[in-house]
């Protein structure tokens, strides 16, 4: 089983332009996360398909392996169904995302894992979750939560509070979803025919998209507690981890 991971990289990020190449360390976001990518040492290739120059030299230049993109794309999944579309090598695509310079094996390891066997021949499509315990997370619309059932597939994604706490005795586990995917090829390709849908663009939560189309998304839960690229905030963070 061919297991290739794709990072897309955008330079212009809406709520932190140009956040990719930002410092962190003496090395960039984007070059972190290519790094820490390969590191974990799980897949068959590491790419990074961009949308600037600026990034791909800082890939290249820095011995890694970058693709530019042909086209202007809507979301990363765009930008790497674009890049795999002639690769008929190629079995499991894992997306990592560009702002995630802390990305880890295990989580990893973990979420191609649900792939093998009798019962992952059903699995098109998996990502990862994490618990939430803090209050103020969870209420923050920028952390996305997830509710799964008793066999870990998404029932739900949401900016809201889900479950909402009505009874206040019940103990209720809150996950935060982990914008890192594992697709199986052609689900990979298809994702990207479907058109955006209602859910999805209410709540700008891309993978809302597979469960309004009825296809089952495998949740794994991992306790990764890395820290994502968004804000400026955010790369202060990641400073005091480095």
């Amino acid at each position: 089983m061919k297991k290739i991971a794709l990072i897309p990289a955008r330079y212009g990020a809406t709520r932190f332009p140009g956040k990719l190449m930002a410092k962190l360390g003496n090395k960039s976001v984007i070059l972190r996360t290519y790094e820490s990518t390969v590191n974990t040492g799980v897949f068959d290739e590491v790419m990074v398909v961009c949308d600037s120059e600026i990034i791909y030299n800082e890939i290249v230049n820095n011995g890694g392996n970058a693709v530019m993109s042909k086209k202007e794309h809507e979301c990363g999944t765009d930008r790497i169904a674009e890049a795999i579309a002639d690769r008929t090598d190629i079995d499991i695509v894992v997306n990592v995302q560009g702002d995630e310079p802390f990305t880890q094996k295990e989580p990893l390891e973990k979420l191609l894992q649900v792939f093998e066997g009798e019962a992952g021949k059903k699995v098109q499509v998996a990502s990862l979750m994490q618990e939430l315990k803090d209050w103020k997370a969870i209420e923050d619309p920028n952390y996305v939560k997830v509710a799964v059932d008793k066999q870990s597939n998404a029932l739900f994604f949401s900016r809201s509070v889900i479950p909402y706490p009505r009874d206040k005795a019940v103990q209720t586990v809150y996950y935060e979803h982990i914008g890192i995917y594992a697709f199986r090829r052609q689900t990979l390709l298809d994702f990207t025919q479907m058109p955006v849908s209602p859910l999805e663009a209410a709540e700008k939560i891309e993978c809302l998209r597979y469960l309004e189309n009825g296809i089952p998304l495998k949740m794994v839960v991992t306790e990764y507690m890395g820290v994502e690229i968004d804000t400026p905030e955010d790369l202060l963070k990641a400073e005091k981890l480095l």
